[in-house]
């Protein structure tokens, strides 16, 4: 088995090279059921050296990325959690797309120093994967800033973020094997799942850099509040970016 929602935004976002260097940036959903063989050759072939765990402490286990680890594939735990009280609030109320872009926002603000450590750990030498558990919400959004500050144009962001699409029914296959008792706990307290939060809208993703442009001036403003320095961003984009030179088009 590999990785589910596993690529390189840049294949299909970025096709002509224009703004982001392929093979520097990865996204998946969290090894279903734990990494194997299969999955460390997947990443050794993508060029892979650093993990960046986005997933809360109750979801991850050590055993997911022993393989990896004993690979030499450095795992970097950057736990955004996916409850507290505000965003439970938040998950109860959602009816439309734009309120899960909002939650996105939540999100990174409610896990600042979540945040400054995943975007420094994307500084470090060699390929990076972004995962949470579906690799939709948590890792959705921090890729959509990366790729932000690579000057990726809105659409394109989006677009990526909503190709996600395609892995939704292997994603919850996936995720309901491993969390039964979790969403059994779920069923019983008789909370509904809102329905944006089961797909991957792209109003959702529109919405929340719409939400970091008016509220921060920008991705470089949200991460400043995170705690990110300007040298971090400086040393990203030193890494991924395509310099001018390099365009083809």
């Amino acid at each position: 088995m590999t990785l589910v929602n596993f690529r390189d935004p840049a294949a299909l976002t970025d096709p002509e090279g224009r703004w982001v260097r392929p093979g520097v940036v990865h996204r998946s959903a969290q090894p279903f059921p734990v990494d194997n063989a299969s999955i460390v050759e997947q990443l050794n072939a993508a060029g892979i050296r650093t993990i960046i765990d986005l997933r809360g402490d109750a979801e991850a286990d050590e055993a997911d990325w022993a393989h990896a680890r004993a690979a030499g594939i450095e795992v970097v735990a950057a736990r955004i959690q996916p409850t507290n009280p505000e965003l439970e609030a938040a998950m109860r109320t959602m009816t439309e797309d734009a309120e899960l872009g909002a939650f996105y926002l939540l999100m990174a603000e409610s896990d600042p120093a979540a945040v400054k450590l995943a975007v420094e750990a994307a500084t470090r030498p060699g390929g990076l994967l972004l995962h949470c558990a579906a690799g939709k919400d948590r890792t959705g959004f921090l890729t959509a800033l990366l790729l932000d500050l690579l000057g990726v144009p809105a659409e394109e962001i989006v677009a990526d973020y909503a190709r996600t699409t395609e892995a939704l029914a292997q994603i919850f296959e996936g995720l309901a094997e491993r969390n039964r008792n979790a969403l059994n706990d779920y069923h019983a307290g008789s909370f509904t799942v809102p329905r944006p939060l089961l797909e991957a809208p792209a109003g959702a993703m529109a919405a929340f850099l719409e939400l970091v442009d008016a509220r921060y001036g920008g991705t470089e403003g949200l991460l400043a509040h995170c705690g990110v320095d300007t040298a971090t961003v400086e040393a990203f984009r030193v890494k991924a970016a395509v310099p001018a030179a390099e365009v083809t088009a």
